[in-house]
């Protein structure tokens, strides 16, 4: 089960308590392709790190523009995979060495064949022109998106390997159907549907996203992947002791809580503290002539939803973390 190993933190931190100081050296995609940034453990026999372990087939590297698209795709993977792990939802160093959590696949077009973004049965596929800035905005337009990046791709396919983890196999799915609608209904009409009608109308006041109103499964994961999208966001501007207060408002101001700091962190606490700083983020953006970072307004419909995956990963992560803890010690003498 994903998680169920203790992060690198929290043994690193262990050790640094003995006084040992543990030996990394650099993934053999640093050394051959200045491709990564993560270390491998000294003892580990892994050419590999974590991250990159993941990647089960790239696109030709020969071919130049696909070392490019390749290396923005990884850096965009191994954000994910440092939220994923810092959510205790895969684990940095999974028992035997293995891989943990899904499995990417990175492909480029050829004639005739057409790669498809998606999911299935637990692996990732990416199609790496989504790399190539003017193609991604071309789709964007195309499909009417106001948001559409690498990381945001990563994190909605994500989204689909973790309903299986947390709802399906996580005992969830009559909670899900109540709040996400009955996945059972037919996706390749419902998609079909969606491409050729649009949203529906007023999908504001359930849905994150227009995309999500497609079937219950893409709602998820795009309620998901802007669960992933907030506390990243969160936790870098609490590593910048950001404070935080509304122009014109009386109240004092409020430093950001780094999210990831607490088993069972408080999700209005996370509503209220990022309500202002995507003002900040969007106002720090006009600022300089660009449109807005954060294209978005939550209504309660679509926070109740961001709520149940607070929840579901919250009583993941104290799983986790009791997994892994020294039981209390017996009470008296």
């Amino acid at each position: 089960m994903p998680g169920a190993e203790p992060g690198l933190w929290q043994r690193n931190s262990r050790r640094r308590r003995k006084g040992a100081a543990r030996r990394y050296r650099q993934c053999h995609n640093r050394i051959q392709y200045e491709a990564c940034n993560f270390a491998v453990p000294a003892e580990d026999p892994n050419e590999l790190c974590v991250s990159c372990r993941q990647t089960r087939i790239l696109p030709d590297l020969s071919l130049p523009e696909n070392r490019e698209r390749w290396y923005r795709i990884e850096v965009a993977k191994r954000r994910l995979f440092y939220t994923l792990a810092q959510l205790r939802l895969l684990s940095v160093e999974p028992p035997g060495g293995q891989r943990d959590g899904p499995i990417f696949e990175f492909l480029a077009d050829q004639p005739g064949q057409q790669v498809m973004t998606g999911h299935s049965e637990g692996v990732i596929t990416i199609n790496v022109a989504e790399a190539d800035d003017a193609e991604r905005v071309r789709r964007r337009v195309a499909l009417h998106e106001p948001y559409r990046t690498l990381l945001g791709h990563l994190r909605h396919e994500s989204g689909h390997y973790y309903w299986t983890l947390l709802v399906e196999q996580g005992g969830r799915i009559d909670a899900f159907r109540s709040m996400f609608g009955d996945e059972r209904s037919d996706y390749t009409q419902a998609l079909a549907d969606y491409y050729t009608h649009g949203a529906r109308a007023a999908w504001q006041s359930q849905h994150v996203s227009a995309y999500a109103t497609a079937h219950p499964w893409e709602d998820w994961a795009e309620t998901w992947a802007h669960y992933l999208h907030m506390v990243d966001l969160l936790e870098t501007a609490s590593s910048y002791n950001t404070r935080l207060v509304v122009p014109g408002s009386e109240e004092d101001a409020d430093e950001v809580s780094d999210p990831f700091e607490a088993v069972s962190s408080d999700f209005q606490q996370l509503v209220d503290q990022w309500i202002p700083l995507t003002l900040l983020l969007n106002s720090l953006n006009r600022s300089l002539g660009q449109e807005d970072a954060y294209p978005f307004a939550l209504s309660a419909g679509a926070l109740a939803k961001l709520r149940f995956v607070h929840d579901a990963i919250g009583e993941h992560r104290r799983q986790a973390d009791a997994a892994v803890s020294p039981p209390s010690p017996p009470a008296g003498r």
